[in-house]
């Protein structure tokens, strides 16, 4: 073995780490993002929000009524592993249209 591929084995550990975390928090975003949209319909029809939060472990929902839309937001930390992605979080919001008041 080289000097030269031993000093590029780590680099290419961090390059390839550093995108499996983004992807991660992209699957996460995505999920987020259901969430919310999920979470806002129901709250829209007169339901608990509840339900779609169990989609994100550690997921919160902030809900807020703007004129006639419901707006949730869900936030979740990047990930409950111990990464570089730990100190993340991960947001999404979505609104609809308030029939239920």
């Amino acid at each position: 073995m080289t000097a030269e591929f031993a000093t590029v084995i780590p680099a290419v550990l961090l390059v390839l780490a550093a995108c499996l975390s983004g992807m991660q928090l992209s699957i996460q975003q995505v999920r987020l993002q259901q969430v919310a949209a999920t979470a806002a319909r129901s709250v829209a029809r007169g339901e608990p929000a509840g339900a779609a939060s169990a989609m994100v472990t550690g997921s919160s929902l902030r809900i807020a009524h703007r004129g006639e839309l419901v707006c949730v937001t869900a936030s979740a930390h990047g990930s409950t592993v111990v990464g570089l992605i730990g100190g993340f979080t991960v947001s999404a919001s979505s609104c609809a249209f308030d029939g239920g008041r």
